[in-house]
């Protein structure tokens, strides 16, 4: 099995609403990094899929010209970011296994 321990620098930056530069979705998922019960866990991991999710049909739906190459890359390393703490901390399977 493969494991990949959850990046050090998502899990312990501590970012104030005012400085989000994603604010549609960080929020949901800066609180899912912070919670310690496993139950509320699923609801923000939920949450913050949804609201990924959704800023991606967005950005979909916006200009081809505008440039969100920079958000897109933090929507994939976030996504990342919480398959492994679902795998770690909700002992969801982890699908990357060979």
């Amino acid at each position: 099995m493969i494991t990949h321990p959850v990046t050090t620098y998502a899990m312990t930056q501590h970012s104030s609403p005012s400085n989000l530069r994603y604010p549609a979705w960080q929020r949901e998922y800066e609180a899912s990094l912070h919670e310690p019960d496993p139950k509320k866990l699923l609801e923000r991991v939920h949450a913050v899929e949804a609201a990924i999710f959704n800023r991606l049909q967005d950005l979909a739906q916006t200009s081809e010209s505008t440039d969100h190459k920079a958000e897109e890359q933090t929507i994939a390393e976030a996504l990342r970011t919480l398959r492994v703490l679902k795998r770690d901390k909700l002992q969801f399977p982890d699908w990357e296994t060979e």
